[in-house]
């Protein structure tokens, strides 16, 4: 049994290597064009290897156009606006960027993937897709407000982070979606007075739940057939859901179901609480100015519960940051609480900002 797992062990380290370096020189706009251009039917994707090994993928060009006029009729774009693209172009989120400027005809505004992804831009832009971080560092640059739609995908969006993004004047969503389902298939408000917590599909996108809650795709327009995600969540009468967690991110411990998402939405919430209430001003969990992840929540074996609860904490924490993550534990519900805090270098991330559940477990 062990030799097996050592064997599977070191087959996924060889196709992660082999995928690495296949697509360690980064994709310029001349190579997808040149690609999209070509007369194959399909373009290559790859995932972002957030629940394990990146994948590659053949999508069909006719189905990106498809999505494409689907985002651009919603959010009401015509030919000539102008569309930021500062996304890699390795990912679907950066590709479907020049496909929607192909289909509707826009001005594509291309700079280098950063998280101060407005630096250097001079003209208006009508419509920009960014990653949570690149949200969060430009708070306090005055062209974000200037942007007429914006969305945010490729991660949760922290709690505290949309709280400052509710009172901006322009029209900013949250996308749900998936590599598998080329970029999002709905989007939530996350700006103004109709800020929801329901994400509306696109038009020919209904969203169902199966009998274990996970939330279920069908979007012909996007996918052949329909799609079971491990996402669990909720539908409303209106045809609109939320997203409560993944299936595969619930530990069971000692017969108690906690979901990560969760202790994690709470865990931030707390600390955002506890940095503001500190008079030690010089702890990372500074709102303003914080760009990582401070910590995450995983599992592991345990003999009598069956899984505990562990936290992965950053060992570049201060000792003000130290304690005010342990007071924010402590709010927390008994089986919620961490019974192991592991301290690493690095948080698993992926280059697009999401948390590596596999790698997370493996650390602990």
């Amino acid at each position: 049994m062990l030799l097996v797992r050592f064997v599977f062990v070191i087959i996924k380290i060889i196709v992660f290597i082999y995928l690495y370096l296949r697509v360690r020189k980064k994709m310029t706009l001349n190579d997808f064009l040149s690609e999209w251009n070509n007369h194959e039917n399909t373009v290559k994707v790859r995932t972002s290897g957030s629940t394990g090994i990146p994948k590659e993928m053949l999508v069909e060009k006719e189905r990106m156009l498809a999505s494409a006029k689907a985002t651009c009729d919603f959010l009401g774009l015509k030919e000539g606006d102008t569309a930021l693209l500062c996304m890699p172009l390795d990912y679907i989120a950066g590709k479907m960027m020049v496909v929607r400027s192909i289909e509707r005809g826009l001005k594509l505004i291309g700079v280098e993937p950063s998280s101060h992804p407005l630096d250097d831009v001079e003209e208006h832009v009508n419509f920009a897709a960014f990653v949570p971080l690149q949200v969060l560092k430009s708070l306090d640059c005055p062209k974000l407000k200037a942007i007429d739609n914006i969305i945010i995908g490729g991660g949760a969006i922290d709690e505290a982070l949309e709280k400052k993004l509710r009172a901006f004047p322009n029209n900013i969503y949250s996308s749900y979606g998936m590599t598998e389902t080329l970029s999002h298939i709905a989007l939530r408000r996350v700006s103004g007075e109709n800020a929801s917590l329901w994400y509306s599909p696109l038009q020919g996108v209904t969203v169902s739940l199966n009998e274990e809650s996970c939330i279920v795709i069908n979007a012909p327009y996007v996918c052949a057939q329909t799609l079971v995600t491990n996402d669990i969540g909720e539908v409303n009468a209106q045809g609109q859901f939320r997203v409560l967690g993944r299936k595969d991110n619930v530990i069971n411990s000692g017969g108690v179901k906690v979901q990560i998402e969760e202790v994690e939405k709470v865990l931030s919430e707390s600390l955002e609480d506890n940095y503001n209430d500190n008079e030690n001003k010089n702890c990372s969990y500074n709102y303003d100015c914080r760009a990582d992840r401070l910590f995450m929540i995983t599992s592991a074996p345990d003999a009598a519960l069956g899984e505990e609860v562990v936290m992965l904490l950053r060992e570049d924490l201060s000792v003000e940051d130290e304690k005010v993550i342990e007071e924010a534990i402590g709010r927390l519900p008994k089986y919620w609480k961490p019974r192991r805090i592991v301290k690493v270098k690095e948080l698993p991330m992926t280059e697009t900002g999401k948390p590596k559940r596999d790698i997370a477990k493996q650390l602990v």
